[in-house]
């Protein structure tokens, strides 16, 4: 049983396997969308089909299709995400225990490479087997779904913090350019971290340190696209599962200057989201390429 399942609404309904795969039978007969790719032998196919639970959310289907039939290798539930988080470069990589894909990109806003899981596992393929990828460049959109969270009261900022939020792209421009060798771009980057952490030192004394930080993300447990993040909510709206009618929040949320959507499931959210709160929780980091047409 998949336990992000409970983000986009699926907790009390079900509760052993048999559930779950009366679920899965209904996403493989009634399926809204489906993507198709053969395989080099022409006699396989990998299948992709998905069904919509809600606004955004659903569960994706993956498996072979050959002449016995279909064979389910794995399946996820999904949140689509808006807009476009990022635009550095990706790898992928196929994981070890079947056709799934995990995406890293490198994103100088955040300081450490995001590793994330890829939804759209069918389109990536297709487009390798076409060579569409080679020379361009595409974006992707992060989306999240967490099992806990809370929510926290903004901080009330001044004119130099509301500065320093603002500087996130010329940060980012100064990581790429440390990354490419450039002596400036460390050294401005050094006498930054060393100004932040003389900052930080000094008010940590008498300051609860949400007071201070007011976005961050960072790896969390053992799994490599699990995340815990802190991130000021731009929008939110509450909606519905249309299965098991549970209550669920779909936020957009600013974190070190990225945007992407999350979903939680209302049970597993501590306090009430406003606009200008900040959420802090874990989530299960996923991201959909949006390849060129």
């Amino acid at each position: 049983m998949h336990s992000f399942l409970r983000a986009i609404g699926f907790s009390d309904s079900m509760s052993t396997e048999y559930d779950v795969e009366l679920l899965l039978e209904d996403v493989f007969k009634n399926y809204q969308h489906r993507e198709a790719v053969k395989e080099e032998d022409g006699k396989r196919a990998f299948i992709e089909m998905d069904k919509s639970f809600g606004p955004e959310i659903g569960i994706k289907l993956c498996g072979e299709l050959d002449e016995h039939g279909f064979h389910r290798q794995y399946y996820f539930p999904y949140l689509n995400g808006s807009g476009e988080t990022s635009s550095e470069d990706l790898s992928m990589e196929r994981r070890a225990n079947g056709d799934s894909y995990v995406g890293v990109c490198d994103d100088g806003r955040v300081g450490c490479s995001l590793i994330f899981y890829l939804q759209n596992s069918a389109n990536l393929r297709q487009e390798s087997l076409l060579n569409h990828l080679k020379g361009n460049r595409v974006t992707t959109t992060f989306s999240g779904l967490s099992l806990n969270g809370m929510i926290l009261l903004p901080i009330k900022e001044n004119e130099t913090q509301k500065e320093k939020r603002d500087s996130f792209s010329n940060r980012s421009s100064l990581v790429t350019a440390a990354k490419n060798g450039s002596q400036e771009a460390i050294e401005s980057l050094t006498l930054d971290d060393m100004d932040t952490y003389s900052m930080l030192s000094r008010r940590v004394v008498s300051e609860d340190v949400f007071t201070i930080v007011d976005t961050f993300f960072m790896p969390y447990g053992m799994e490599c696209d699990q995340y815990q993040i802190m991130g000021i909510i731009n929008f939110y709206t509450k909606v519905y599962n249309s299965y098991t009618k549970e209550a669920l929040y779909q936020m957009n949320v600013e974190c070190n200057g990225m945007y992407f959507d999350i979903c939680i499931n209302k049970k597993d959210l501590l306090g009430d989201p406003e606009i200008g709160r900040r959420f802090k929780g874990s989530i299960w980091l996923q991201g959909r390429i949006n390849f060129p047409k």
